[in-house]
C-alpha cells in the first residue's frame, strides 16, 4: 500500500478502540472530534498529505525494489552521502510546514524503527532476543504507513531508589509472566508523546544502574491492545481561533503516563527481553541516536528560523531595530541558527559507514548541537519577551476586534508597519510561542528532549576524541 492519505489517518486512528484518559474521563467517540486533540491530528494528516503531492512526492518519498508503492523517505536506510541529504530534505518539508513545533511528528519514529532495524543484527544469535521480528515491523510500516509514539522512562517516585521496596505490584513497567503466547507486562511508563493518536505504541527500555532483568525488553502493539492505557495530562489547547491561539490549536501534542494491567505482548511482537547486555548494546551501539540527533536538529533548526521570524517582525512592527540591544539580541538567534546549520552540515560530511553497511551521520557534531539547543532555547523565548515588553501582555482577543471597541483598539493598538489586528495577531504568536501553556511546555520539552542537559554534556565530554589536542600541548613543551 505505502503512503497513506491524511483522511486514511484520520479514519484509521478513529477505528481504533483505544482507551484514553483525559480529564478524570475516558474518552468515547472519534479521537479526532475531541477539543484536545484534534488539532494536532488534523495537523498530522496534512504531513501525510504532503507525501503524496505531485510537486514534492520526490523529495518526501522512494521506492523499494520490485516494489510499485511510494514509502515515506523517512523509512530510507541511507547507504550514501546523497541519501542522508534525500533524508535530510525530507525531514526539512515536514519541520517547516509545523514550524518546528511537533517533536513527535511522524519521521522521528519512523527514524527510529529504519535505524533499529537497520542494526537489529547486533541481536542476532543472542539468548532472548528476535532480529526478525524488528525487521519485521520495520517492512510492516513502510507498508501500512503506521504511526507510532513511544515510551522509555520510568516513574520518577524515588529517583534515588529506583523505585525499589515502594509497592508490592510493579511501579516500573516490567515482565511479571511469560507464556506461549508471549510477556505480560505490569506497571507505567512515562511521556508518551501523542500517546493514544497513533497505530502503535513502542516500548524500550533504558539500562540503568541496578537494572531489573525484568524491565529489560523491547516491542510494539498497537495502541488499542487489551490492558493498555493512556492517562493524558492537561490539555494546553487554548481555543479554535487561530487569531488567540496561532499555535496550541494546531500543534499541541499531548503527554501521557502509558499504564500496562497485565497486557500481553505475542512473541512474535517482542524484539527482545531478560538480557541487560542486549538492551544497552541496541541503545548504544544501533543507529538510533544518530539518526534521532539528525532528524531532532533539522526539526530545531527550522524552529529556530520561525524564531527569528517572529522576533524580526515584532522588531519591525514596532520601529526598534535601530536600537544596538535590539540588534545584539537579534544576533543571538542569529548565532543560534547558523551554528546548529554548520553541525548539521559537518555531521552529514563526516559520515561513515558503519558496520552494517549504513551511512551514519557523525555523532559528535550532533552531541554538540543537542547540548547547545537547550541552552539557547530558552534565551530564544527571553528574547522575544524581551522584544515585546508590556505588548506582551496587553493583547485583545479576536472577538474584541469584531465588537463596538474596535475603532478604539484600531487607534491605540497598531504598528508602525501593521494594522492593529495584524499587530495584536502578531503578539498572540509571540504569546504563545513563549509564555502561554503551550509555550513554556515547549521550553521543558526542549530542555530534556534527549534527557538531563548535564548527562548530556557529560556525554559529549567522555565520547570527545581529546588526545589531539594533549598531544600539540605535549610537543609544545617538548620543544622548550
Amino acid at each position: 500500500m505505502g503512503t497513506i492519505a491524511g483522511k486514511d489517518f484520520i479514519a484509521r486512528l478513529n477505528r481504533l478502540d483505544i482507551e484514553i484518559w483525559f480529564d478524570g474521563n475516558k474518552i468515547e467517540g472519534n479521537i479526532s472530534e475531541h477539543p484536545a486533540f484534534k488539532g494536532i491530528i488534523q495537523t498530522i494528516s496534512s504531513l501525510y498529505d504532503m507525501q503524496n503531492d505531485p510537486k514534492i512526492k520526490d523529495e518526501m518519498t522512494f521506492s523499494i525494489q520490485d516494489k510499485k508503492e511510494s514509502v515515506g523517505l523517512s523509512y530510507l536506510q541511507p547507504k550514501t552521502k546523497q541519501d542522508l541529504k534525500r533524508r535530510r530534505k525530507m525531514i526539512e518539508h515536514w519541520a517547516r510546514h509545523t514550524h518546528g513545533m511537533i517533536g513527535r511528528s511522524p519521521d522521528y519514529m519512523n527514524t527510529a524503527i529504519m535505524s533499529y532495524a537497520a542494526s537489529a543484527p547486533l541481536l542476532k544469535g543472542r539468548n532472548n532476543c528476535f532480529p526478525e521480528n524488528i525487521q519485521s515491523l520495520y517492512e510492516r510500516a513502510m507498508k501500512k504507513d503506521l504511526s507510532f509514539t513511544h515510551t522509555f522512562i520510568t516513574p520518577q517516585i524515588n529517583r534515588s531508589q529506583l523505585n525499589l521496596g515502594f509497592s508490592k505490584d510493579p511501579i516500573s513497567a516490567k515482565v511479571i509472566e511469560k507464556n506461549k503466547k508471549g510477556l505480560v507486562i505490569k506497571g507505567a511508563r512515562l511521556l508518551a508523546t501523542q500517546g493514544g493518536m497513533t497505530d502503535e505504541v513502542l516500548v524500550y527500555t533504558a539500562p540503568r544502574f541496578f537494572f531489573d532483568p525484568d524491565e529489560a525488553f523491547a516491542f510494539s502493539i498497537p495502541s488499542d491492545t487489551k490492558g493498555l492505557k493512556f492517562i493524558c495530562r492537561e490539555s494546553f489547547v487554548g481555543g479554535d481561533s487561530f487569531f488567540n491561539h496561532p499555535l496550541s490549536s494546531q500543534y499541541e501534542e499531548m503527554d501521557s503516563i502509558v499504564v500496562f494491567d497485565h497486557v500481553l505482548v505475542p512473541w512474535e511482537k517482542v524484539f527482545f527481553y531478560d538480557n541487560v547486555d542486549a538492551a544497552t548494546d541496541l541503545k548504544l551501539r544501533s543507529s538510533f541516536y544518530p539518526f534521532a540527533y539528525h532528524q531532532v536538529i533539522i526539526r530545531q533548526i527550522a524552529k529556530t528560523e520561525f524564531i527569528l521570524g517572529v522576533a524580526q517582525s515584532m522588531v519591525e512592527t514596532i520601529n526598534v531595530d535601530e536600537y544596538q540591544h535590539i540588534q545584539d539580541k537579534l544576533s543571538e538567534i542569529i548565532v543560534g541558527l547558523e551554528t546548529m546549520k554548520a553541525l548539521l552540515e559537518k555531521s552529514e560530511n563526516d559520515a561513515e559507514l558503519d558496520e552494517f553497511g549504513i551511512m551514519r551521520p557523525s555523532m559528535i557534531p550532533l552531541q554538540v548541537a543537542g547540548t547547545v539547543f537547550p541552552k539557547v532555547y530558552p534565551r530564544f523565548c527571553e528574547i522575544i519577551q524581551l522584544i515585546g515588553a508590556s505588548g506582551m501582555v496587553t493583547l485583545p482577543t479576536e472577538n474584541d476586534f469584531d465588537s463596538n471597541i474596535a475603532a478604539d483598539l484600531e487607534k491605540y493598538l497598531r504598528g508602525e508597519s501593521r494594522s492593529a489586528p495584524d499587530r495584536v495577531k502578531l503578539f498572540r504568536l509571540a504569546w504563545d510561542l513563549t509564555m502561554s501553556p503551550f509555550g513554556t511546555r515547549q521550553i521543558q520539552y526542549e530542555r530534556y528532549f534527549f534527557g538531563d542537559p548535564v548527562r548530556l554534556s557529560t556525554y559529549l565530554y567522555k565520547n570527545y576524541p581529546k588526545d589531539y589536542p594533549i598531544d600539540i600541548v605535549d610537543k609544545f613543551l617538548k620543544n622548550k
